[in-house]
């Protein structure tokens, strides 16, 4: 590192720190707000509320025009086009909504004019107290694993200040991410939350990489070693980046699942460079130079 370089970071590392927590304070205060006119931090799609989806083989249909047709009806109805993976030509749609299913199939079956059957379609319903027990089962979950990243952090380093930086590090990934497709207006699948417990194994991975580089190797300056642990962290990140925003893009247009999932992860990627290398990293400087490391 350039020694012009050292001083501009000896001089505005507290002030970075300021940075992401401004950041976190806004999704917080979003967050409450979102929380307090929807019942919930997550706009949930019908695998988490109950309701009915609805898949036909039909690639000729306007999915567009359906759509528009159905909402009359039924207001949160998502109808989303079925793609083949290699050509990119249309096989079929589905529909999801909270409606009964009856009364969707009859809606459809009038737009559609003809008879929806076993060999043409498809008709899942699931109800809301199984969907809403999945959902408690699902946050139940992040809530154990982020518990236990939490524990093998402080089994690892066994220093407070150091391993709250890596955890809040992770929380603060979590907490702008859902903000953020709040935000945007994505209904969360169970895939969603799955990606987001993804996304705590993503995160926490240039937080340790970091928190080892500074504290356990002793080689050159505190700057050295934060600079070091930047190079090969972003390197992964960037890496990550890359492959799952190729993805993204490939898959975009054939899979809503792995759309939310590729989306999400991205998303949190983006604000787990804010959070380490402008929060954790600032911490691991401000008590290293107090320790004298």
């Amino acid at each position: 590192m350039e020694v012009n370089q050292k001083n501009w970071y000896d001089r505005s590392y507290k002030i970075l720190l300021f940075i992401p927590i401004a950041l976190l304070l806004v999704a917080f205060v979003y967050l409450f707000i979102f929380y307090q006119q929807e019942g919930d931090f997550i706009r949930k799609d019908v695998s988490l509320t109950g309701g009915t989806t609805i898949t036909v083989l039909d690639g000729s249909t306007d999915v567009a025009d359906i759509e528009d047709t159905l909402k009359t009806e039924f207001p949160d109805a998502q109808v989303r086009s079925i793609s083949d993976i290699r050509s990119g030509k249309q096989q079929g749609f589905f529909i999801e909504t909270k409606a009964d299913s009856d009364v969707l199939k009859s809606a459809l079956e009038n737009y559609l004019g003809y008879a929806l059957t076993s060999e043409n379609s498809s008709i899942e319903f699931s109800g809301s107290t199984l969907s809403q027990g999945f959902y408690k089962q699902l946050r139940l979950a992040m809530i154990i694993a982020f518990a236990l990243m939490a524990l093998v952090v402080f089994v690892i380093f066994r220093t407070f200040i150091p391993s709250i930086a890596v955890i809040f590090a992770g929380f603060a990934d979590i907490v702008m991410t859902v903000a953020t497709v709040n935000l945007i207006g994505l209904e969360m699948s169970s895939a969603g939350i799955v990606a987001l417990l993804m996304l705590i194994g993503y995160s926490v991975d240039t937080d340790i990489l970091l928190t080892s580089r500074v504290l356990k190797n002793r080689e050159g300056s505190v700057n050295e070693r934060i600079y070091g642990a930047f190079k090969t962290g972003m390197t992964m990140t960037i890496t990550a980046i890359a492959a799952v925003g190729v993805s993204f893009i490939i898959i975009y247009n054939f899979s809503d699942t792995f759309r939310q999932i590729f989306g999400i992860i991205l998303i949190g990627l983006g604000y787990d460079i804010i959070n380490t290398w402008m929060t954790n990293a600032s911490i691991l400087k401000w008590y290293a130079e107090a320790k004298r490391l």
